[in-house]
């Protein structure tokens, strides 16, 4: 089994879904790109720039460095072909949107219902 992480902010819903997707990669750059992700992901609703170096502070970020990398080409160019990529499958609308063995899957995603479609 494989897991894919790809960006694909919505950014017409949220506003700061964006600067989220590029605060992620700016901590993979320090190799932390899953813990930030999580504290994205639990703070969905406070994720200014105030609230994005303060996650990288409490992961013990090069803060600096962290606001460099979040503004850089390459960071923005990676989201940038995720969403390319998303657009171009004409499948991925939304996320999380899930692809078991290339198809999209379209049930639910309980640990059960994941588990029955690996399977099938």
């Amino acid at each position: 089994m494989r897991f894919a992480f790809r960006h694909f902010p919505l950014t017409e819903i949220h506003p700061h879904a964006l600067a989220a997707s590029a605060a992620a990669e700016a901590a993979a750059v320090q190799d932390r790109f899953w813990e930030m992700h999580e504290l994205l992901f639990h703070h969905q609703r406070a994720l200014e720039d105030d609230d994005l170096r303060g996650y990288a502070a409490e992961l013990d970020l090069d803060v600096a460095l962290f606001d460099r990398d979040r503004i850089d080409a390459a960071v923005l160019r990676r989201i940038g072909r995720d969403v390319d990529s998303g657009l171009a499958s004409r499948q991925v609308l939304g996320t999380p949107t899930l692809f078991i063995d290339g198809v999209l899957h379209q049930g639910g995603y309980a640990a059960a219902e994941l588990l029955a479609a690996l399977t099938r």
